[in-house]
């Protein structure tokens, strides 16, 4: 089984992560939240598993655009998916479903080498 990654083609932080794993020889299915959206199942699953406090990215430019009231209302983990199925681009990028189950969000190249 091959690792999943998920994010946004053009992010530098996405191209870091496909061009490391392919640099260690490691096939991965990228999905790309643009063209294909949010999985909903996989989203409730990186929530149960990172929480959604480490899923939104809130220094990027997404999370800073939105109004005040907006961000004020993710308040927890329904509120949470609620925005980013409707701005993907809010999502903390990449997050890496691991054929162990597990899950990770950003790059880290000493976590991810620890994953292989």
């Amino acid at each position: 089984m091959t690792p999943t990654l998920y994010g946004i083609a053009n992010c530098d932080t996405v191209k870091h992560a496909r061009a490391w794993l392919a640099g260690q020889g490691v096939a991965v299915q990228f999905h790309d939240f643009k063209k294909a959206g949010v999985p909903a199942h996989a989203l409730d699953a990186w929530i149960a598993a990172l929480g959604w406090e480490r899923l939104i990215n809130r220094q990027g430019s997404t999370w800073r655009k939105l109004d005040d009231a907006t961000r004020a209302a993710v308040v927890d983990a329904a509120s949470a998916s609620a925005l980013m199925q409707a701005q993907p681009s809010v999502i903390k990028r990449p997050v890496v479903a691991w054929p162990d189950g597990g899950f990770s969000v950003g790059f880290d190249p000493e976590a991810f080498a620890a994953r292989l």
